[in-house]
């Protein structure tokens, strides 16, 4: 089985190395390097660093033009499988592999279509959160799906979350391809009057805010990541918070209390966070215990940045 794989965060490794452990993967097309951290410095995708280690030809692209479609054709695949790569993809790029051109989408199709599906249930609060394996379509996350697969969210973070997915996601793409190699997939189609958009998360969205309940910005922490931090003012400075929980203490909207080395925040409704880790810019992660420790002056009150 030929396998044309296209994919570029660390999201869409486990399906590459899923698919070359289990058939042949010809070819890896991912995004350009890029500079992803402070160092500044050129730095390959989670997938090209994985395919290159595995030997499996890469093709770097920002669009599927029509030399990169020449290539894929050449790559002559039985199907070619998607996992957030970050380029709309063309129609033409349907017919070119006999088992067609599947998708592995982070969400319980047709709930969260789009770009942040993991965060959105998150924000959300739903119970759970899943992927499906999708046929790809003309409109975005439009597709039938043949196998889906969910698991409950509770509290864990977005990171956690998100590679627990890609995991569940991996086993479910080999064996789709497997029922549709034998003639046994059954595709389901969405239906329409339940479809919920997850739209990209802008960083303002992620802000703390003690005009939120402590529910809303428990969330907002949990479903944070480096490019979309749960920050907040705390002690007159930028503060990320990185890991926290709803207290059932009753604590007025926008003061601070600190009580055994623990820190709580007041939010809506005297509803309050408690702060587990956190982070003031410039400065390194820190436990709560630690952070307090290293305070002059214990604070007092909380203020959003927005």
């Amino acid at each position: 089985m030929r396998v044309v794989f296209m994919g570029t965060p660390d999201f869409a490794v486990p399906s590459l190395v899923a698919l070359n452990h289990a058939f042949d993967v010809v070819l890896a097309l991912t995004r350009p390097d890029t500079v992803r951290s402070r160092g500044k410095k050129l730095e390959p995708s989670p997938v090209k660093a994985e395919a290159l280690k595995e030997n499996i030809p890469v093709l770097e692209t920002r669009r599927i033009t029509p030399q990169v479609l020449d290539q894929i054709k050449g790559a002559k695949p039985d199907v070619i499988c998607v996992a957030a790569f970050g380029a709309i993809l063309p129609d033409a790029i349907f017919p070119i592999a006999r088992l067609g051109c599947l998708n592995v989408h982070a969400s319980l199709l047709p709930r969260w279509r789009g770009a942040a599906p993991i965060q959105r249930a998150i924000l959300a609060g739903d119970e759970r959160a899943g992927v499906s394996i999708m046929r790809i379509a003309h409109d975005l996350d439009a597709g039938a799906y043949c196998r889906q697969v969910s698991t409950v969210i509770g509290e864990k973070s977005d990171a956690v979350l998100t590679q627990e997915l890609a995991c569940l996601g991996a086993c479910e793409l080999v064996s789709a391809i497997n029922d549709l190699d034998e003639g046994k997939a059954t595709w389901t189609e969405q239906d329409a009057s339940k479809v919920t958009l997850a739209t990209k998360i802008k960083k303002q969205e992620m802000h703390l805010n003690p005009k939120d309940n402590a529910i809303t910005n428990a969330r907002k922490v949990q479903a944070s990541s480096d490019a979309a931090p749960a920050r907040m003012l705390l002690a007159g400075k930028g503060t990320r918070i990185t890991k926290a929980h709803v207290s059932d203490k009753t604590i007025a909207a926008g003061t601070v209390r600190v009580e055994d080395d623990q820190l709580y925040l007041g939010c809506r409704n005297e509803t309050s966070l408690e702060v587990l880790s956190l982070k003031s810019d410039g400065k390194k992660e820190l436990e709560t215990k630690v952070w307090l420790q290293g305070q002059h002056q214990l604070p007092t009150e909380w203020a959003s940045l927005s």
